[in-house]
């Protein structure tokens, strides 16, 4: 996902697992530590070379290339596409590491990496999210047709490489990996799209239901711009300054999406203008949307995700199911673990925040499944490098899944599972969440039971119980008993269960809602709520950000695991947008209307003893923009057109409102 600041994209291909194990703390301090194994040393082993590779339309591409200097072995190409530069620049200066993980780099690849079109020292215009175009001339580029000349050239013009190409990329590289399959030179044995940008509109980096995704495209767009080329600027970005670490105080005496730009109101913003500019899923998205183009592709591919991805869980989702349906014949696959964005690269998977794994899961990932991966696709059985088997540590499975609340990585022949069932939790009086059937109540077609709430823009429901002035990772499993004691929140509970629930698939609210306004955001949130009684781990030794971890100094009290209430999936959707991303509709104050949205999938056991929560709310500020709750184009919203609503929801009869999930298995009643 491109929301992924340059500095966490160089961790993403250059930093170590971070060992981390808060629950064992005190066992592993009476162990004595073993002796780190030795750095590897790139330029020992491999020899740096420059290249401008000449394009169809006569623009020069900036590669650079780290060749293995045992060149006994011809070896395959391991390239990345990047916007976000191949520094340092310089034959003399190199990378710390080149790979997805150590084994890579001791396996002797030849390792690609690509500045694109318009970015660093690449020549040409960069667009944004480049469209894909399924019509060319000859002198027509697009992101296929540069990954095609560049491999072309590469076959031709480095010795010794054995004439297989694969592709990785992680968040906006991701995207650059799927749009370089397309139609895909037969070179290409191999492509892992990692958390990839899709389809931006759609739940990806800049909308979520049509609603604006703000902290978050704020905190990126104000450092990526563009820019002119070639050029080889340092290897960072200015970070916004915000003057506050109070994210939600910041944007809120903002005020307005006008009063935004006015911050950041110079020429090479334009990319931040567009985003906002366009509030529909119009044509500027919809040219943009590469999951449209995946066909023609006959490469293996393995798609990798995050459960926990802050910045993008639905791209990897779609891409998946896109090229399953568009592309037969070929290994497809799909990985999603209990990560944050890129964190099976840049720490060791073992938890986030206070939520915990129980597993090295990065780890398992790197040599079980993506190093296989590669290794399966690029080499031959009888050509192992350096010792190294090239035999998958494993039969590969179609969906690689990590199963959290038990902690368990799952192996399916597709996904979904084909016997995740689709089941509806139902909202009921007093707060009651039932399975099954709809509650009684009201009788069909009345509108007397329901739950209401005043949803007041000038006091928007916060998405953490902390300052911060991003949006911090760990939120998408933070804690939401704050949530729980405001009034303008609804919550559903189940009883206590029984017995183990696990649910697998999209999550889809079917909800029947009106409001006294002609729009309003509906927000749903699935939770799993810790047993009242539950021991708590050892403190933790450290609060680390790359691991999503809640910061250390946040204010407020220490949070207690006994009745945490876990978000296991939230998601909005902007009401005018209930019948068409592409035409809004106003609410008629007052009426009820049925919503039905699909929020990303999960994979997740509520545990016996544990409950099942569901909230709903109307805001969930500045992780989304607010609503005026007044049908208008919201980035012309003034202040003045912000209303506080009364919102309802209806839960009886023929308006029963609930949450479908794929459910696993049977159970019993919960008491």
């Amino acid at each position: 996902m491109r929301l992924l600041c340059l500095t966490n994209i160089a961790r993403l291909l250059m930093a170590s697992l971070i060992s981390f194990s808060a629950l064992s703390t005190f066992a592993l301090q009476a162990q004595p530590k073993p002796d780190a194994p030795p750095a590897y040393n790139v330029k020992e082993n491999y020899t740096k070379y420059e290249y401008r590779i000449p394009m169809r339309d006569g623009k020069k591409l900036f590669t650079a290339i780290y060749a293995p200097k045992d060149s006994s072995k011809p070896a395959p190409f391991l390239m990345v596409r990047t916007p976000y530069s191949v520094a340092p620049y310089g034959v003399d200066q190199y990378r710390e590491t080149l790979g997805p993980s150590p084994d890579f780099e001791r396996a002797g690849y030849i390792f690609v990496f690509q500045d694109v079109r318009g970015r660093y020292m690449s020549e040409g215009n960069f667009i944004d999210m480049t469209p894909h175009k399924e019509k060319k001339s000859a002198s027509d580029v697009d992101e296929s047709t540069d990954m095609f000349d560049s491999a072309e050239w590469l076959l031709k013009n480095i010795p010794h490489n054995n004439g297989r190409i694969g592709l990785w990329g992680i968040s906006y590289p991701g995207f650059y990996v799927s749009a370089s399959i397309i139609d895909s030179h037969p070179a290409i044995k191999a492509a892992s799209p990692q958390a990839p940008v899709t389809d931006t509109y759609m739940n990806d980096d800049s909308y979520h239901g049509g609603a604006f995704m703000l902290a978050a495209n704020f905190g990126f767009y104000s450092s990526f711009k563009r820019q002119e080329n070639p050029t080889i600027k340092p290897n960072k970005w200015d970070p916004f300054e915000y003057g506050t670490k109070d994210g939600y105080e910041f944007f809120l005496n903002l005020g307005t999406l006008a009063n935004m730009n006015k911050l950041i109101d110079k020429p090479d913003y334009v990319m931040w203008k567009d985003t906002i500019t366009n509030d529909t899923y119009n044509d500027f998205w919809q040219s943009r949307n590469i999951a449209a183009h995946l066909k023609n592709i006959k490469t293996s591919v393995l798609t990798v995700g995050g459960w926990f991805d802050a910045e993008d869980p639905q791209g990897p989702l779609t891409t998946y199911r896109t090229i399953k349906a568009n592309n037969p014949g070929i290994y497809n696959g799909l990985v999603m673990g209990p990560w944050v964005h890129g964190g099976w690269a840049r720490n060791d998977g073992e938890r986030i925040g206070m939520v915990s794994f129980a597993a090295k899961t990065s780890e398992y990932f790197q040599k079980k499944i993506i190093f296989p991966f590669f290794e399966k696709n690029l080499r031959s059985a009888a050509n192992d490098a350096k010792g190294i088997s090239s035999k998958p540590a494993e039969p590969f499975a179609e969906a690689h899944v990590f199963e959290t609340g038990t902690n368990i990585w799952r192996q399916y022949p597709q996904w979904p599972p084909a016997e995740a069932k689709p089941t509806i939790l139902y909202f009921g009086a007093a707060g009651k969440l039932s399975w099954t059937t709809a509650p009684s109540g009201a009788p069909s077609g009345t509108q007397t039971s329901y739950d209401e709430y005043v949803s007041d823009p000038a006091k928007p429901v916060p998405f953490i119980a902390y300052t911060a002035s991003g949006v911090p990772q760990e939120y998408m499993v933070g804690d939401q008993r704050f949530a729980s004691t405001r009034t303008d929140v609804l919550t559903y509970s189940t009883d206590v269960l029984e017995e183990d629930v696990t649910i697998a698939g999209p999550v889809k609210p079917k909800i029947f809602v009106s409001t006294s306004g002609t729009d309003s955001d509906w927000v749903v949130k699935l939770i799993d709520v810790y047993p009242s009684e539950l021991p708590e781990p050892p403190p933790e030794k450290t609060a680390n950000a790359a691991n999503g971890a809640r910061p250390k100094d946040a204010p407020g009290p220490k949070i207690q695991l006994a009745g945490y209430q876990q978000l296991v999936r939230g998601e909005p959707l902007r009401g005018k947008f209930r019948a068409s991303f592409v035409t809004p509709q106003p609410f008629t104050p007052g009426k009820a209307e049925a919503i039905t949205f699909t929020m990303p999938d999960v994979l997740h056991t509520f545990r016996r003893g544990h409950r099942i929560m569901v909230q709903v709310q109307s805001s969930w500020f500045p992780l989304t923009d607010r609503n005026p709750q007044v049908f208008m184009r919201i980035p012309d919203a003034k202040p003045e057109d912000f209303k506080a609503a009364t919102q309802r929801v209806y839960r009886a009869g023929a308006m029963a409102s609930g949450v479908e999930v794929g459910l696993i298995g049977s159970f019993s009643s919960t008491k």
